[in-house]
């Protein structure tokens, strides 16, 4: 029951959530091929940010490290992002 508490591990667990429901959600024909990919590219952006936090130590480091990781993972976000609309 320790291994509960184990914040790695609810990340983990939340991150194969996130997996599993996005690919059956969004596999189903109630959304457009466009809606998917986007949001498919969303959950993927959302689940980077927890792997960098939780399973490369960024949550323990300095501010500055934080901002620019947030701040490539967005701007990488939005290029994709606009690539793919444009």
């Amino acid at each position: 029951m320790v291994h509960l508490r184990n914040p790695a591990l609810i990340v983990w667990a939340a991150l194969i959530l996130a997996t599993v429901a996005s690919t059956w959600w969004l596999a189903k024909d109630a959304f457009t091929p466009t809606v998917a990919t986007v949001a498919i590219i969303l959950v993927a952006a959302l689940k980077i940010r927890f792997v960098m936090r939780y399973f490369m130590e960024l949550r323990t480091a300095p501010l500055p490290w934080r901002l620019v990781t947030d701040a490539w993972l967005l701007a990488a976000t939005g290029v994709i992002l606009g690539i793919y609309l444009f």
